[in-house]
């Protein structure tokens, strides 16, 4: 196992603006925020400047946070990755070949993908064929205890 790097600046930034932006009193903020700029709005003359600053601020936040949830996403997706790959290489016989399916073209994607769905169609068929002989089974003994 590799020892812990530090993480980066923004990282830590990225990973410490996702928590607070996902608590609910970040949320309860929000109406506050909006609450306080219609009330300056008498005060500001309902201004052009007034409007600006709303939809200035709105704008740069969307737009920030759209890169920090993208970081966050990526960084908790590549956290998931890893630890399938570890199931996968930890399982005896599991099909190591599926390790890095993420970095195959879509194409390779559908045909892997059609594979699995086949097995899983045998499998219920198997399955439904196995519940259809135990059922008539049941059927066969309960009819030959009534004889």
């Amino acid at each position: 196992m590799r020892p812990t790097k530090s993480r980066s600046a923004f990282s830590r930034f990225a990973k410490w603006t996702a928590r607070a932006t996902g608590r609910p009193s970040t949320f309860g903020l929000t109406p506050r925020v909006i609450v306080v700029w219609a009330v300056t709005g008498p005060v500001f003359g309902f201004s052009d400047t007034w409007q600006l600053v709303i939809n200035t601020s709105t704008t740069i936040v969307t737009f920030l946070m759209v890169f920090l949830i993208q970081s966050t996403q990526n960084r908790d997706s590549e956290a998931v990755q890893v630890k399938l790959d570890e199931i996968i290489r930890a399982v005896g016989n599991a099909k190591n070949e599926l390790l890095d399916l993420e970095e195959l073209e879509e194409e390779d994607l559908d045909e892997i993908r059609e594979t699995y769905m086949a097995m899983a169609k045998k499998a219920r068929e198997a399955r439904e064929k196995k519940d259809t002989t135990r059922a008539a089974s049941r059927t066969d003994k309960r009819a030959h205890r009534r004889e």
